[in-house]
């Protein structure tokens, strides 16, 4: 059975430390009925993400490794062709 995943960050939603309001993002990306990052730039997302992260204890090799698969996120696919 394939893992559903967050949308936006890839995160798998199975491991969602929080109570997600949408079956397509995970609680960090979707609050009070909307994306958190609205934008359009990857780049940006990438950052913010990096730094959430880094924030919460994860080590800044896994976070960079995880930072670049944003990449191939269904939301940001469109982006890096």
């Amino acid at each position: 059975m394939k893992t559903k995943s967050c949308e936006s960050c890839l995160m798998p939603l199975s491991q969602d430390p929080g109570k997600s309001e949408s079956e397509r993002y995970c609680s960090y990306c979707f609050k009070d009925g909307k994306l958190c990052y609205e934008g359009t730039d990857l780049k940006e997302f990438q950052k913010r993400a990096y730094e959430s992260m880094r924030a919460k204890g994860m080590n800044k090799f896994q976070a960079k490794f995880f930072t670049w698969l944003i990449r191939f996120a269904p939301r940001w696919r469109t982006q890096t062709r």
